[in-house]
C-alpha cells in the first residue's frame, strides 16, 4: 500500500478528494459539468507521483527531501496521465497544468523538459508503466494556464486537496440566512407592528440573481440589504475597516444567527481574526478548527477586508483557489469610495474577473463618483448592473462653509453657545491628518475645554480599542451629552455614530459627505440652524504634487469649487447631484488619482500567472511598522518582559495535538498582551540620516521581534518628530489616519 502521509494511503487521500469534489457538485458550486469531469481526473492523478520509491522510503524512515535523489511528487504525477486517453488534447493540458502546479516545490516546467530529470523520473517510477511527456507539453501547459477552465480545474483541485489534507469540511451548506433575516424582522415587529423591510432592502431581496449597484444615504440599512441579496448562497461582505467588520460580524452573529452553530455559518476574515475568535468567550469553540475553516473559505457567510480575498488579482501560485471559490459566490462591496487609486484599481479588476468567472457582485455605497461607474462598465470584462438610488426627504444637514482653515476658536464658540442654551452638545471634529487633530486638541485644551477626546490610528492598540468603544457609546443617537471628539477619516465610514454637530476639513466631496453621515445620522434632530461646519482651505502640503501629498489636487479643487456657495440645508439629492456633476471621468482626466489608477489597472491586467511570489504581494504601497513607544514600555516593562519570557519557552513535544493547540492559543494571547502596547508608525519615524530611534527589542519568538522606539507618546497618541527636533528629517505627511 503506497502512502500519501504516514497515517494515510494515496488511495485513501485520493478518495477523500473525490468525495469533496462531489460535495461541491451537489451544492451546485461547479456550474460546468466538463470542468467537474476534468477536475475529477486531476484529483485522481494529483498524488500518484508519491508512489515513487524515494518518497515511500522517506515516509517510512521519517527523513527529509533530498533533491539529489528525489523529484517533487507533483512533477512525477504527470507521468501517470496518458494524453491519448483524452478526446481533446486541450483537456489533457488543462488536467496536466492542474496536477503539475498543485505544488510549487521547483521550476515545474523546467523539470519536465530537462533530460536528466526525465531519466531520474524513469528510475524513481521503475515499478510502474509510465507515459512520455511530449516536447510541446510545457509550452502548451504555460499557454493553457490563462484559460478559464484550466484556472477553475486547478482551483477546485486545490480546494479539495487542502480540505482533505487539513481534515476540514470543504463547504457547509448555506441554508440559514433567509430564515435568520425573517426572525430578525419578527423581533422588530414584536416592538413595532409597522416594522418592515424598506424599499432598499426589498430591492436587494428581489434582485438576488443580478449584479446590483445601489447608492443609498447613510442609515438606510445597507447591511441588511446586502445580506438579503446574498440570501442562502455562499457570500462575502467586504468592508474597508476592521472596526466595522468586527461590528457587523457581531451583529450578524448575535441578532440574525442568534449564536446558533456559528462555526459552520459565519466567518471573520481579517489579519486579527484568530485573536478575535480566541478572545470571544461568549461560546465554547474549537478556535483553531474554526479559524482553519475560515482561512480555507469553507464557511458560507464571510465578513472580510479586501486584502483577504482580492490579492488573487496578483496571480501568485495558488491564487486559483480564491478565484474559484468566488466564482460560485456572491460578493458585497460596502463603501467603494473609501479606497485609494491603487486599491480601487485592484478592486475593480477583481470584481470584473469574479463576474467573468460566474460570481455575482453587489456594490452598496453612500456615494458613487461617476468615474467609478465608468470604470466598472468599460474596458476589459465590463459588468452590467441593475442600478438604483435610494434617498428620502429627511433633512439631516444644515451646512455652513468657511473659506478658511479649520480653527479651534470657532469650535469653542459653538461649544460654549450650546452649553449656554442647554442643548445636546455632542461635537465631532474631523481632520485630514493626525498632526492637525493633535493641534486642535491642544488648542481646545489650552482654551479650557475639559470634556474633550481624540481618536486616530496612532494610539497603541489597547487605547485605540477603548476609544472606539467610548465614541460608539457617546455617539448613540439616543444619548444626549456634552463633549468634543476630535478624529481623522477613520470615522468616515461604517461607524454607527451620531453627533449633534460636525466641524470638518475638506478632503474631497465623497469623503466630506461620508463625514456628514456621522452627524444627525437618523435625521431626528433639528436643522433650522447650521449643524455641519466645513472649512475649505487646507495645508497645501497635503495636496498631491509629484510623489508628495495624499489628497488629489484636482479632486480637491473640484470639491472646493462645488461647495463654495453652499450654505443652508443640503439634501441627499443635492449631494448626489454635486458628485455626479463634478467627479466625472472627463473632469478628472489627467488628475494624479486617475493617472495612478490607470497605471495600476494596466499593470495588474498584464500580469502573467506566477510572475509574483505570494510573499511579495502587497495590496497597498504603504510601509508601516508596529512599535512600542519607549515611555509605554517603561510603564509596562515588567508585564511585557514576563510575557516575552513565557513566549520563549519551548512546547513540550510529548503533548498531544489538542494540548499543543491549547499551548499555541495561550501563546497567541501572550503575544496579544504585548502587541496591545504597539502603535503603527512610518519608516521615517524610526530611521533618520545618521540616527536610529530604536532603543531595544521585545522578542516574541525565535524570529519575531517588536522594536521599542524612543519617541513622543502621551494622551495625544504618537507624535511625529519634526525637522527642527531631528536633524536630517524631511517633514512629510503620512496617510495613517
Amino acid at each position: 500500500m503506497y502512502k500519501a502521509k504516514p497515517e494515510k494511503s494515496i488511495r485513501q487521500h485520493t478518495n477523500e478528494l473525490l468525495e469533496n469534489l462531489d460535495i461541491l457538485q451537489e451544492l451546485d458550486y461547479i456550474k460546468n459539468n466538463h470542468v467537474y469531469e476534468l477536475t475529477k481526473i486531476a484529483c485522481e492523478y494529483h498524488d500518484y507521483g508519491k508512489a515513487n520509491r524515494e518518497f515511500q522510503n522517506r515516509i517510512k524512515n521519517n527523513t527529509t527531501f533530498n533533491e539529489n535523489t528525489e523529484m517533487a511528487h507533483n512533477v512525477l504525477s504527470l507521468y501517470f496521465i496518458n494524453e491519448n486517453e483524452f478526446e481533446n488534447k486541450e483537456d489533457y493540458y488543462k488536467v496536466a497544468f492542474a496536477v503539475l502546479y498543485h505544488h510549487n516545490y521547483c521550476d515545474n516546467l523546467k523539470a519536465i523538459k530537462n533530460k536528466e530529470y526525465k531519466l531520474l523520473a524513469k528510475v524513481l517510477l521503475s515499478d510502474f508503466e509510465i507515459n512520455t511527456i511530449g516536447m510541446n507539453t510545457p509550452k502548451n501547459i504555460k499557454r493553457i494556464a490563462k484559460t478559464n477552465e484550466a484556472i477553475l480545474i486547478k482551483g477546485f483541485l486545490h480546494k479539495c486537496d487542502y480540505s482533505s489534507s487539513g481534515g476540514i469540511p470543504i463547504e457547509h451548506k448555506s441554508d440559514f440566512l433567509k430564515l435568520g433575516l425573517e426572525n430578525l424582522l419578527k423581533k422588530w415587529k414584536s416592538k413595532n407592528l409597522n416594522s418592515n423591510w424598506n424599499e432598499l432592502q426589498q430591492f436587494c431581496k428581489e434582485n438576488t440573481e443580478e449584479n446590483i449597484l445601489v447608492v443609498a444615504q447613510t442609515g438606510m440599512g445597507k447591511t441588511e440589504g446586502g445580506l438579503h441579496w446574498i440570501g442562502d448562497n455562499k457570500g462575502f461582505f467586504i468592508l474597508p475597516l476592521k472596526t466595522a467588520i468586527n461590528s457587523i460580524y457581531k451583529r450578524v452573529k448575535e441578532e440574525i444567527l442568534e449564536d446558533d452553530n456559528i462555526e459552520s455559518k459565519l466567518a471573520l476574515l481579517h489579519s486579527d481574526a484568530l485573536s478575535y475568535y480566541n478572545n470571544d468567550k461568549s461560546k465554547e469553540l474549537d478556535v483553531m478548527d474554526y479559524y482553519n475553516q475560515s482561512k480555507q473559505l469553507s464557511i458560507p457567510l464571510n465578513i472580510s477586508t479586501m486584502d483577504q480575498l482580492f490579492d488573487f488579482v496578483f496571480k501568485y501560485q495558488g491564487y486559483e483557489l480564491k478565484l474559484t471559490t468566488l466564482s460560485y459566490s456572491k460578493v458585497v462591496i460596502d463603501e467603494i469610495q473609501m479606497y485609494g487609486a491603487d486599491l480601487l484599481a485592484y478592486l475593480i479588476h477583481g470584481i470584473k474577473v469574479i463576474n467573468k468567472f460566474g460570481g455575482k457582485v453587489a456594490i452598496l455605497t453612500a456615494t458613487l463618483a461617476p468615474f467609478i461607474r465608468d470604470k466598472l462598465k468599460s474596458g476589459e470584462n465590463p459588468i452590467e448592473f441593475k442600478e438604483k438610488t435610494f434617498i428620502n426627504d429627511t433633512k439631516r444637514h444644515n451646512v455652513k462653509v468657511y473659506d478658511s482653515e479649520i480653527d479651534s476658536e470657532t469650535i469653542y464658540c459653538k461649544f460654549e453657545e450650546n452649553k449656554q442654551k442647554g442643548v445636546s452638545n455632542k461635537i465631532l471634529v474631523v481632520c485630514n491628518t493626525v498632526k492637525k487633530a493633535q493641534e486642535i486638541y491642544k488648542e481646545l485644551e489650552e482654551i479650557g475645554v475639559d470634556n474633550i477626546n481624540i481618536l486616530h490610528s496612532k494610539f497603541i492598540k489597547c487605547e485605540r480599542s477603548e476609544k472606539e468603544t467610548e465614541i460608539l457609546e457617546f455617539g448613540k443617537t439616543e444619548n444626549k451629552g456634552t463633549g468634543i471628539w476630535i478624529a481623522t477619516q477613520i470615522v468616515e465610514a461604517s461607524l454607527d455614530i451620531d453627533f449633534d454637530y460636525l466641524f470638518t476639513e475638506l478632503s474631497d466631496i465623497t469623503g466630506l459627505f461620508q463625514r456628514l453621515g456621522r452627524c444627525n445620522r437618523k435625521g431626528v434632530k433639528p436643522t433650522k440652524e447650521p449643524n455641519c461646519f466645513v472649512f475649505l482651505n487646507i495645508n497645501k502640503n497635503l495636496l498631491t504634487n509629484g510623489d508628495k501629498g495624499f489628497i488629489d489636487s484636482r479632486i480637491y479643487e473640484l470639491s472646493k469649487n462645488a461647495l463654495k456657495d453652499i450654505n443652508g440645508v443640503l439634501t441627499e439629492s443635492e449631494k448626489i447631484k454635486i458628485i455626479e456633476e463634478n467627479l466625472t471621468t472627463e473632469k478628472l482626466k489627467g488628475s494624479d488619482y486617475l493617472v495612478k489608477y490607470n497605471r495600476f489597472s494596466k499593470w495588474i491586467s498584464e500580469l502573467e500567472p506566477y510572475e509574483i511570489d505570494k510573499e511579495d504581494v502587497k495590496l497597498r504601497d504603504i510601509v508601516s511598522y508596529n512599535v512600542i513607544p519607549n515611555k509605554v514600555y517603561e510603564d509596562y516593562k515588567d508585564e511585557i518582559d514576563e510575557n516575552s519570557r513565557k513566549l520563549l519557552k519551548s512546547i513540550n513535544p510529548k503533548l498531544t495535538k489538542l494540548e499543543k493547540e491549547k499551548v499555541k492559543l495561550h501563546k497567541l494571547e501572550l503575544k496579544e498582551q504585548i502587541k496591545k502596547y504597539t502603535v503603527p508608525v512610518g519608516r521615517n519615524d524610526i530611521f533618520f540620516k545618521g540616527e536610529n530611534l530604536r532603543v531595544s527589542k521585545v522578542q516574541l519568538s525565535r524570529n519575531e521581534f517588536i522594536d521599542v522606539v524612543n519617541c513622543k507618546y502621551d494622551e495625544l497618541g504618537f507624535i511625529r518628530a519634526t525637522s527642527k527636533e531631528i536633524k536630517g528629517l524631511v517633514d512629510n505627511f503620512d496617510n495613517f489616519m
